[in-house]
């Protein structure tokens, strides 16, 4: 049985514990409708709204995503200060980040090794490694 687009978002927001207001359902089913995993940007989400006809402001939309990773449905990956994507995989896997268009990808999990990691600081412990590795040409 084949998914909706509405349906797939519903189950996705329902894994998360959210309840399915209408721009969460807008915005889950840009990121998640058709299946497929997405790096976006808040400005890149935002942008795909016009494109559909929702009426989503561009605070709604960092909001939105902020409450999709605080239910753990999205990781998000900090490129640098100013810039972060928004992850839809959320098992551990390293990343490229390309730096002429700026867009992320995923790398290839099987090829990186991290040997060893510090010693997290007393009465914390490791919550994740992002690994992203800077590409541009020669």
């Amino acid at each position: 049985m084949t998914m909706t687009p509405e349906q797939r978002a519903g189950d996705w927001l329902a894994r998360g514990g959210l309840r399915p207001t209408r721009q969460r359902i807008a915005l889950a089913r840009l990121l998640v409708g058709d299946g497929q995993n997405r790096h976006v940007t808040a400005e890149s989400l935002f942008a795909l709204t016009g494109g559909v006809g929702e009426k989503v402001s561009l605070a709604t939309v960092y909001n939105t995503l902020r409450a999709f990773c605080d239910a753990g449905l999205m990781n998000e990956i900090v490129v640098d200060g100013s810039r972060s994507y928004f992850d839809t995989r959320i098992d551990d896997h390293p990343h490229f980040y390309w730096e002429a268009s700026q867009a992320l990808t995923d790398a290839p999990a099987d090829q990186i090794e991290i040997a060893r990691l510090p010693r997290a600081p007393d009465g914390t412990e490791i919550a994740r490694v992002d690994v992203v590795i800077r590409l541009r040409q020669k």
